[in-house]
């Protein structure tokens, strides 16, 4: 199987699975945080939300280095004002990930991708390493907005299996 047309599959259980959770953010709660050094929740689903265009970004560039305000801007997550919002950032990344993996080559998934900050390489691969690390990532920040969901008393969703609200039918 081509790498694109595995991680577009990947990528559309991805974003189904997050729907399910972004559904379920709470408007009016961008500023709620568990504990004092965690991510407030509108920042986290905003994150959650934007993180498939990651993926475009990373088959359009050669590095991405957040001391290039100009380019890192583009990529700095913001709270959206209501769930609809929300789901519509979430859609709109994921049409850019599905957009740029159709057109991606095997020579381009395998060239290098550097992540870059303060003069320093923090991460540096084949593209298609640093896309499989962006799903892996992705998953750990929506596994983060169900903890706060549940800390909000909003139902979590079954994502791969049941939850505690949603048990097996």
């Amino acid at each position: 199987m081509e790498m694109a047309k595995f991680f577009t599959a990947q990528l559309e259980r991805e974003v189904a699975a997050s729907r399910k959770v972004l559904e379920r953010v709470p408007e009016g709660r961008n500023d709620w945080k568990p504990h004092e050094r965690s991510m407030a929740m509108g920042y986290l689903a905003a994150l959650v939300a934007q993180m498939p265009a990651w993926i475009a970004m990373m088959l359009a560039t050669a590095e991405f280095n957040l001391d290039d305000k100009a380019s890192s801007g583009n990529f700095q997550a913001k709270p959206s004002e209501s769930r609809e919002a929300l789901l519509k950032l979430a859609e709109n990344s994921a049409g850019k990930a599905k957009s740029a993996l159709s057109n991606a080559t095997e020579e381009q998934l395998n060239a290098p991708w550097s992540f870059k900050m303060h003069g320093k390489t923090l991460n540096s691969g084949p593209r298609h390493k640093q896309i499989a690390d962006t799903f892996t990532h992705l998953a750990h920040h929506r596994g983060q907005l169900t903890v706060y969901l549940r800390l909000n008393e909003v139902p979590v969703p079954a994502i791969f299996g049941p939850s505690a609200d949603e048990p097996a039918a």
